[in-house]
């Protein structure tokens, strides 16, 4: 049988460049302590980028630009697909999504289903929240996020301004998805949304009514 740093590097060699890779990709190989030991090796030796604890990149480089590392946002969604767990974007980081502040936030924080983690990324920061499942129940591409940033905010300081983009984008939400997203928002949230509806005479006004 061949050895383990054998067997890793020759699986790794047929995955294509900048292909992210996780230490959990070779527990059929051997220990965790013997893949670990080879994955640093190829690290040291410039076979691999080593991203995160337990996370590494095949290296990829562009004539013009150079080594081209992994975007917080892509390692974010990588994880996620390998521990299949569902996240979402929260706070600052759901509000930039959102197009609501031009303040690159230097976190990245996302609600899960899965473990509470801090994962570094150069000098950025993935934040893994673990969060009940009503909250990553929502499903409106834009009501979910508009309620989770609105969760980080205080909500009696939200200028005119940002209101109407707020209003903007929930014009933008289909009315089966906002309403059912609404259900699963906090009290305060939901009645900030159904009285920002009802001030601006927003075209949803009887269906805020009914839910009041």
């Amino acid at each position: 049988m061949k050895p383990i740093s054998k067997q890793i590097s020759e699986a790794i060699a047929i995955n294509p460049p900048g292909e992210i890779i996780f230490l959990t990709d070779f527990r059929n190989l051997g220990t965790d302590s013997a893949i670990r030991t080879t994955l640093s090796r190829m690290s040291r030796e410039g076979m691999l980028n080593r991203l995160a604890h337990g996370i590494y990149q095949k290296p990829k480089t562009d004539p013009v630009l150079g080594e081209l590392l992994p975007g917080p946002e892509e390692l974010a969604q990588k994880i996620a697909q390998k521990e299949l767990i569902r996240i979402k974007p929260s706070g600052a980081y759901a509000l930039n999504k959102l197009g609501l502040s031009t303040q690159v936030p230097t976190r990245l924080v996302y609600i899960t289903d899965g473990k509470s983690r801090q994962i570094k990324l150069g000098n950025m920061i993935i934040l893994f929240k673990s969060t009940t499942p009503k909250k990553l129940s929502m499903r409106g591409k834009y009501s979910s996020l508009i309620i989770q940033a609105l969760e980080e905010l205080d909500l009696k300081e939200i200028s005119p301004g940002m209101e109407q983009k707020l209003l903007d984008l929930v014009s933008k939400e289909t009315d089966e998805d906002l309403f059912f997203d609404l259900k699963l928002a906090s009290v305060k949230v939901h009645d900030y949304i159904i009285q920002l509806l009802k001030r601006k005479k927003n075209d949803r006004l009887a269906l805020a009514n009914s839910m009041i």
